[in-house]
């Protein structure tokens, strides 16, 4: 076991501190986050390269379509009115997939911050991540924490002015690189990025990249917390979502305190020392500038950087790991009834403590039953209840589509043999990218034929009609019933039909006759 006065004393004062809060419009007070090592640190590496990766990486991933579609696996293709996700093809009239997965997002994200607190705020927001990134850059040309303070002071040299200068240009590339990943997503990446680059590009996505170059670079590099403190919203609405068997980092102040740095001189003196030596780990690490001693806070992303810090120091002391940790608030009050002594209602952590000097076996810890709860059932019940809707509305939908337009003026026409003529703008929609063959036929209306405008073809009941592949087909149909058939019905269907499977469409229709015949 080492001596705490081993352990390295960091001089830090949280700069979003929970006691004192600044007014609104106080100038912004530099954080600068020292490196954190651990099995969180580690996770969040993991989560930053998997993010970054599939946000930079997706538009350049290919799938076969065939030759009457495009390849890339991912496209947002605006000008054709198509979503393009691997195998799945969605068009405008159904956009209620992508509100679906709105939905889901929305639910699923319910869920997690109710069992997890705001693990989407400190591993996987796009903040977060950038942020980690352009930290990930400002160390590497600065150094660590000690290193890039001592150079924010230290007055204009060349040496400070090529590391700023380093340091600015390369954010700038991650910026760029940020906007010019995005603008991939709407039109085919390679071609995209030639015409970007020998100024052929249209206007448009010269001003999207700029406008998320400058806020990639001003919320990553020059804003940082104070997007999560002021902009954000979430941090405001989380709180609606937690009770007390949600997972937060939490420092357990019931085995910490009273902290002291001089642990072994206070307890030689008899007095009653918790687990923390004050070290500061917690809030040097902090990219949020908060003292997680301070409890709960708006500001706190709980990203567990400093239970990576903590850890470190308790394993230094020879001290259990967990002073600061993921805790339900349950367990917590719990274990602060067990830690208060009831006389003088302060901590006293030899109450937490066997006559070993380890944890009382009283202590209650975090177990994975509490996940499985009332409210977690119902977020996942009915987040599974979309995305099964979802999937089954995928796999059933059609790919074949007729809507049809009467005319209104003329209603119908008397042909010079008595029969009445009606006329219809009839639309066949093929959402396959290949090209089909379909049979249009009416159903009902005994003794009526048709006719296709541009179609040499007789009168009959039933015409094929070659469709593009994706795209709308428009033709004009004249349907003629003779007379002495008009009183047997004047309804009928239009029914299209896949020559070549077994998909097909119906569309109830309307024959419009004299009054004096009906």
């Amino acid at each position: 076991m080492l001596d705490e006065r081993q352990v390295e004393r960091l001089e830090v004062t949280a700069v979003n501190s929970a006691k004192t809060r600044q007014p609104l419009y106080t100038a912004r007070q530099k954080v600068f986050p020292k490196r954190a090592s651990g099995r969180f640190r580690q996770f969040k590496w993991l989560v930053m390269l998997v993010t970054l990766g599939i946000y930079y990486l997706t538009p350049w991933l290919r799938w076969d379509r065939g030759p009457y579609a495009p390849d890339q696996a991912v496209l947002l293709d605006i000008a054709n009115r198509r979503f393009y996700f691997f195998a799945v093809e969605i068009w405008p009239q159904e956009f209620f997939y992508v509100a679906g997965l709105l939905v889901m997002a929305g639910i699923g994200l319910f869920l997690v911050t109710s069992t997890v607190g705001r693990a989407w705020c400190g591993y996987t927001c796009p903040q977060t991540v950038w942020v980690d990134l352009f930290l990930v850059v400002e160390r590497g040309i600065e150094g660590d924490r000690n290193a890039r303070i001592k150079l924010d002071s230290a007055p204009w040299s060349f040496a400070k002015l090529w590391k700023r200068m380093t340091k600015h240009a390369i954010w700038l590339v991650i910026a760029v690189a940020t906007g010019g990943a995005w603008i991939f997503y709407f039109a085919d990446a390679p071609t995209l990025l030639g015409q970007f680059v020998t100024g052929q590009a249209e206007a448009v996505a010269y001003i999207t990249v700029g406008i998320l170059t400058a806020t990639t670079y001003a919320f990553g590099g020059l804003m940082r917390e104070q997007v999560c403190t002021y902009m954000c919203p979430w941090p405001r609405i989380q709180a609606a979502m937690l009770d007390e068997n949600s997972l937060t980092v939490t420092y357990n102040d019931w085995r910490g305190e009273p902290r002291s740095r001089h642990a072994k001189k206070a307890a030689a003196e008899g007095l009653s020392v918790g687990d923390c030596v004050d070290c500061n780990a917690c809030v040097a690490v902090c990219p949020m500038g908060i003292d997680i001693r301070d409890g709960q806070q708006l500001e706190c992303i709980t990203c567990a950087l400093c239970i990576d810090a903590c850890d470190g120091v308790m394993d230094k002391i020879g001290k259990e790991r967990g002073l600061i940790s993921y805790a339900t608030l349950a367990d917590y009050q719990s274990n602060m009834v067990i830690a208060t002594d009831p006389a003088t209602q302060t901590i006293d952590p030899g109450r937490v403590r066997d006559g070993e000097g380890k944890l009382d076996k009283g202590i209650s810890h975090f177990h994975i039953r509490r996940l499985f709860r009332p409210r977690t059932f119902v977020y996942a019940g009915a987040w599974s209840l979309v995305g099964l809707g979802l999937l089954i509305a995928l796999l059933s939908r059609d790919r074949l589509d007729i809507n049809v337009l009467q005319d209104r003026n003329p209603q119908y026409v008397v042909l010079s043999d008595g029969s009445i003529r009606n006329g219809y703008t009839v639309k066949l929609l093929n959402m396959v990218p290949e090209p089909r063959s379909f049979e249009l036929s009416i159903e009902g209306l005994p003794g009526a034929v048709m006719s296709v405008v541009g179609i040499d073809q007789q009168e009959t009941r039933s015409i094929t009609i070659d469709a593009e592949p994706d795209k709308l087909k428009t033709v004009r149909v004249y349907v003629r019933q003779p007379r002495d058939q008009l009183s047997q019905g004047q309804g009928f269907s239009f029914v299209v039909a896949d020559r070549a499977g077994a998909e097909r469409d119906v569309y109830a229709a309307k024959f419009n006759v004299p009054e004096t015949l009906r």
